[in-house]
Parts: structure tokens; sequence; C-alpha cells
């Protein structure tokens, strides 16, 4: 029997229209889900397809307001028991974003599943297609039950909590880094290859949480000679301040002292703007232990984690227990 799979589109390339044939120079959401859907006859081989247009924006306009609709949706059908995957079309651009967010805050563990391509709709050669057809058959299979929510590229399936934008241009733009994709794709075959310890969905406290709204949460980047008093500008209008520090998750003498000065009265993230590595406690930029570190969250990621994490509380033992353990 053909599984009963849920496509809820937000738009991104994947519904991107821009000149016929070209990559580039196109404008992200304009293209309705059913279409996409339509350019894909096999699709309909593989599942039994429902398609819910959510909003259909270019990612950079995906807030955290849409993140709780998303989350919303996705519980909504996850408990409906003829449902047996859902899949999320998306823009890359912040696609890493919403997918951690997700793993956070889904409350069941059917496959959930991220996709969306590099090139429009309207390209030639776009990849958009088969990237959803074997998001279609992964949401479908059952090895991707209860394995936290992934995304789908380029016959590639990652962990929504490690998955990376590292390429602005090519099709194959994302990866995981030092701790390697979850599995690959041939054609509508999955084979894992490994899952996520971390825990995910169901599993996690903040998918138990009733959240109708986030903290704000701000990311302070370093560079050199960054002025110190920009951290004081940002903080006055945030909840929680996360730092985009150099090496690992460093700064300037003027950054530590100022932090020192903030840490009294805001909780404050260490991570770094490297793309790979691990952040730890430092006792030479941060001796008293006043900040948390990221460990291998990137800054976004550690800012979506802190906002959740503000949600239940301010204690900042327990908000570094939150980073040691998601």
């Amino acid at each position: 029997m053909k599984k009963n799979i849920i496509i809820i589109a937000t738009g991104g390339t994947i519904a991107g229209r821009g000149e016929a044939g070209k990559a580039a120079d196109y404008q992200a959401g304009r293209i309705d889900v059913n279409d996409i859907v339509q350019s894909i006859p096999a699709i309909t081989d593989r599942a039994a397809l429902t398609t819910i247009q959510m909003c259909n924006v270019d990612s950079n306009d995906m807030d955290e307001e849409k993140w709780l609709r998303l989350r919303d949706l996705i519980n909504l059908y996850g408990a409906d028991p003829s449902v047996d995957g859902i899949v999320v079309t998306h823009g890359t651009d912040t696609l890493e974003e919403t997918a951690f967010f997700l793993n956070l805050t889904i409350a069941h563990q059917k496959p959930v599943v991220l996709t969306g391509s590099m090139r429009p709709a309207t390209a030639t050669s776009a990849d958009g297609p088969m990237n959803l057809y074997q998001a279609i058959a992964l949401a479908a299979s059952e090895e991707a039950r209860n394995a936290g929510v992934l995304a789908l590229f380029s016959d590639t399936i990652y962990s929504g909590r490690d998955i990376q934008k590292i390429n602005s241009y090519k099709t194959d733009a994302f990866e995981i880094g030092d701790f390697g994709c979850l599995g690959y794709m041939r054609d509508d075959q999955v084979y894992f290859l490994s899952k996520t310890d971390k825990p995910h969905t169901a599993d996690s406290i903040f998918a138990k949480q009733d959240i109708h709204s986030l903290p704000k949460v701000a990311i302070a980047y370093y560079h050199c000679g960054a002025d110190s008093a920009l951290l004081s500008t940002i903080s006055r209008s945030c909840d929680g301040l996360v730092i985009a520090g150099s090496g690992s998750g460093n700064y300037s003498t003027a950054w530590k002292q100022q932090l020192h000065e903030l840490s009294k009265e805001k909780i404050i993230v260490r991570s770094s703007r490297v793309l790979q590595g691990i952040v730890f406690d430092s006792p030479f930029f941060d001796p008293n232990k006043e900040t948390i570190p990221s460990y291998t969250l990137s800054p976004q990621k550690a800012r979506i984690l802190l906002m959740l994490a503000l949600t239940i509380t301010k204690d900042p033992k327990q908000i570094r227990s939150f980073f040691e353990t998601y």
C-alpha cells in the first residue's frame, strides 16, 4: 500500500521563477507546490500525497512566527494515524535553522524531512524535482521513523541538528562536517549509515512545552577591532545574547570586560564563526564561566536553543545543561 505523505510548502528556490533556463537572478517562492508535484509524474507512484501551501516566501523571510505555525502543522498531521510522514519544502538559506528548531519542538517521531533546491524551478536541470522525489521516498521509509528531523539534498540524508549550508551556488550545497551524513539515497531507495544520538522530537523537553512565542536572542559577530559598545547596544533589545567569536569562541580583552558586566543580567552563549570545531569553557576568555559554551552548535543554532531554553528558565546552570544535552 502507498504511504500517506503530507507536503507542507513554505516557498524558497524550489518554488522560484526566473528567466527560462537560467539558474541565477530569480525570485524565490513564486510557484505553487501543486505545480512542482505535477512536474514529477513518478512521484505519485511512490506515495499518496496531500499538499499544503503554508506560505510562499524566500527563506530569509522565515521567522519565529512561521516556525511556530510550521511546528503546529507538523504536530497536527503527525497526530493523525493515517499520516505516515511529512515533507517540508524550504529555501536553502535558512533551512538549517528551521530544521534545528523543528528537531527540538516536534512532538512525535514520524518522519519529517526538509528539502529544497539551489536552482529555481524554471532553470535547466533544476534540482528541486529529484530532491522532492527522494524526500518523499525518505519520509515514506520506516527507517526514517524516530530518526529526528532530517534534510535531503543531492542524494544525501542529513541530520536536522547538524546540517549546514556551506556553498552559495553548487547544487551540493550542504554538509555536516566532521560528523558525516546519516546516509544516502539511490533513486527512491534509503540507505542509513548512522543516526543521531542527541535527544530530539518527542524526546526533547521543548516538544513538551506549550510555546506560543519566543524570547528575543541576538547574535554579535566578533571581528578585529569590533567595538565592545556594540554589545551593550544589542543586549538592550534582547533577552539573551550569542557571541560568534573567532577561533574557539574567542574575542578581544575589551569584549571580555564588557561581557563580564553583561553576564550579570543576560544569559550569554559563546559560539564560533568558524565553520567546524567545538567551543568549550575557556579559562582565559571566560575564567569564571559567566558564559555558556555552544559546543558543536553554530551561532545561528545556538540562538535557537537559547530562545527555547529561555521559555523554560533563566537559570544559567539549567541552560548550560541544555547545551550539554542538545
